[in-house]
């Protein structure tokens, strides 16, 4: 099998394991949020497979969820929001393997907060106001919870990337890992 099909096919387990991890755990920790751990698969598949394979999980996991659980309400934004997140984080993730281990964490965390502000305040907010019509500051007020829950579920998965990348590396010698 060639290269770039073993990434596409990996990339398509990502976008499975991101749908269902968010359709079977849910973990509330808001009124009307839960911690989506497909968050975790993002994380973990931007820091082995690259930045494209990371926005495509969370991008695509993110439409195949929300046109099961709630058919287009809220996919939209959630889709281009986790386009930036999965673009941010990935870059970050590949320089943070060249850093110590501490500051490459703290490079992780820090990309993860940022990235889901852009992502879930900036661009989803900034889709969502053109498709209802609403205040963007009342958008943004509204994915607040989103971006608390986002960014703790990334934060908490900065770790898992590189834990994951030695018996990865076993798994798939020849992809980007």
């Amino acid at each position: 099998m060639k290269e770039r099909t073993r990434k596409v096919c990996v990339t398509g387990l990502g976008i499975a394991l991101f749908a269902g991890l968010s359709l079977c755990l849910q973990v509330p920790v808001f009124d009307n949020y839960y911690l989506c751990l497909g968050y975790a698969v993002m994380a973990v598949w931007s820091c082995l497979f690259g930045t494209f394979s990371g926005m495509a999980v969370g991008s695509l996991g993110v439409v195949i969820y929300c046109l099961l659980i709630s058919g287009l309400r809220g996919m939209p934004g959630w889709a281009a929001g986790n386009l930036v997140i999965g673009a941010m984080i990935g870059p970050a993730y590949a320089l943070s393997r060249r850093l110590p281990s501490k500051w490459g964490l703290a490079l992780n965390v820090a990309a993860a907060v940022a990235a889901s502000a852009a992502g879930i305040l900036g661009v989803k907010s900034a889709v969502e106001w053109m498709l209802y019509s609403q205040p963007f500051a009342v958008r943004a007020a509204k994915n607040l919870t989103g971006f608390i829950a986002d960014a703790a579920m990334l934060t908490l998965s900065a770790p898992l990337g590189p834990i994951l990348a030695s018996p990865a590396r076993k798994v798939f010698p020849r992809l980007d890992v």
